[in-house]
This record gives structure tokens, C-alpha cells and sequence, in this order.
């Protein structure tokens, strides 16, 4: 099993389409950056203008993540791969995200990929965020280990438990469809309610060498990204509004931060 890719970043797009009652579509070009989080302090001492748990042009808090309290995040993750009953032990674990960009950051959706100590996959947890202050996590074991680094992608699916946007309850189901981020970078989700599907999301990117060239390139192409998520949600709210999507309320967030996901019991061919 070859080893999981080195941290580096992605450029690409995020391609978001409503499908019910009405359609309602818009794409943005972003970046992400692939962290190895073992190798974030070293990333830190090698690139000028990327920190870690400090403020700098670009950087990444451990508090954005995970508990949210700044404890470290290997240890955070172990136990939620415990809890999920997960026995092979964590070799690496790669977070997918949004860095700060000037002390600021949102981000809408992190992606962790962990490892085992050969290299194939354990499991993928989703971080959700939603604009109100609240975060939960759908963590789902990876189904088949021996299609890692395959063409065909990993397809898993779970039960939304936070309520994300203002114009749908807290209900339905997350359909995922992912590769592991090699060259490329490609994740679909599709949301769907008893009445069929609603929303289809997509992103995609590009691989490029974490260097302190590269990210420079990319925060001078994205200087203002990370403010520009925040007032797109809103824009793009105003404009379904207008449209007349109707206010859901919003229920409390589940007490837990995680939600585990067990594969045997979901139908993921539909």
C-alpha cells in the first residue's frame, strides 16, 4: 500500500447546486490546504509566512478544529477512531480545509482522511460548520481498504444531524462520493429529504507542492478568500430568499460533537 501524499495544497472549485423546489446554482475558486497534522509544526519553521496556533499571513489553529478547545489533535482523533470501534492504529491523518488567511478563517466543511501505519485508509470525518457557532462531525469507517488509491470512488453516506442552512431542516441524508487526494482532489455530496434530492455540491482541485512559493502564489490569487466564503453564504442566502426559500428552524445541535456511521447498515448504491 503506498504511503498517503505528502501535506500540499489544491486549487480548484466548489460548485454548489439547489435542486427543489427551485433550482439555484453558483461556483467559486478557491484553495485548500492537505495537512499532514504531524508535519504542520515543521511547515511552520519552513515557510515565512504560514504559523502555527499564531497569528501570520497564512496559518492554522489547532481550535478550528477538533474539540475546538486547542487540544492536540492526534490525541483528539485516536479517541474518536476508538470510539467508532476502529481497532488498527492511526498511522497518518491528513485534514482537508480552509486555512486562516489574515487571522481569519470559515470553513464550511474539513475533510479528515486517516490512515493506518501501512498506509490505507481507516475512516473519513466530515467537520460541518454552519454560520450559528456550531460544529458536529460524521465519522464513517472506510468500506473497502483495497480500493485505496483506485479510480472508482469511496461512496459513503450518513444522516444529517446539524442543521446547516436556514432553508433546510435538520433531516435527510448526506450521499458522499470521494477519492483520495493524490493529483487530484475530488469530493460530491448530495443531499436528499423524503422528498428526493435537494442539494448537490461539488469540489475539486488540483495538487501543487506545499512550498513557500506556492502558497504565496495562492494568497495573492485568493488574498481576501476566507472573508469571501463567509459573505458569499449570505449573499447566496439573500438570493434563495428572493426566490422564496422558506426559514426552517433551527433545533439545538446534537449534544455529541461526532456522529459515528457504521456501513453495514446503509444502502449506498442508491
Amino acid at each position: 500500500m503506498p504511503a498517503p501524499f505528502d501535506s500540499c495544497l489544491y486549487r480548484g472549485e466548489v460548485l454548489h447546486r439547489r435542486l427543489r423546489p427551485f433550482s439555484h446554482e453558483f461556483r467559486y475558486r478557491l484553495f485548500w490546504l492537505y495537512l499532514d497534522i504531524d508535519q504542520i509544526p515543521a511547515i511552520a519553521r519552513r515557510i515565512p509566512w504560514f504559523s502555527h496556533n499564531r497569528f501570520n499571513l497564512v496559518s492554522f489553529h489547532d481550535r478550528d478544529h477538533g474539540a475546538g478547545d486547542g487540544r492536540p489533535l492526534r490525541r483528539w482523533l485516536e479517541q474518536r477512531l476508538r470510539d467508532a470501534g476502529i481497532g488498527s492504529p492511526l498511522g497518518s491523518a491528513r485534514l482537508l480545509c480552509f486555512p486562516r488567511l489574515f487571522g481569519y478563517v470559515f470553513n464550511p466543511l474539513s475533510v479528515w482522511y486517516c490512515f493506518d501505519r501501512g498506509g490505507a485508509p481507516l475512516a473519513i470525518l466530515y467537520e460541518v460548520r454552519n454560520t450559528f457557532g456550531e460544529r458536529h462531525g460524521y465519522l464513517i469507517p472506510w468500506a473497502v481498504a483495497d480500493r485505496a488509491g483506485a479510480n472508482n470512488p469511496e461512496r459513503q453516506a450518513c444522516d444529517k444531524r446539524l442543521f446547516v442552512s436556514p432553508f433546510f431542516p435538520a433531516a435527510g441524508r448526506y450521499r458522499f462520493a470521494l477519492t483520495l487526494p493524490e493529483g487530484g482532489m475530488s469530493l460530491s455530496i448530495l443531499y436528499e429529504t423524503d422528498e428526493g434530492p435537494m442539494l448537490a455540491a461539488t469540489q475539486r482541485g488540483r495538487r501543487q507542492r506545499l512550498t513557500a512559493a506556492s502558497l504565496l502564489g495562492a494568497l495573492a490569487r485568493y488574498p481576501l478568500m476566507t472573508v469571501k466564503i463567509i459573505a458569499a453564504i449570505h449573499w447566496q442566502a439573500l438570493r434563495l430568499w428572493t426566490k422564496g426559500a422558506r426559514l426552517q428552524k433551527r433545533p439545538p445541535a446534537p449534544a455529541e460533537l461526532v456522529t459515528v456511521t457504521q456501513v453495514a447498515g446503509l444502502d449506498l448504491a442508491a
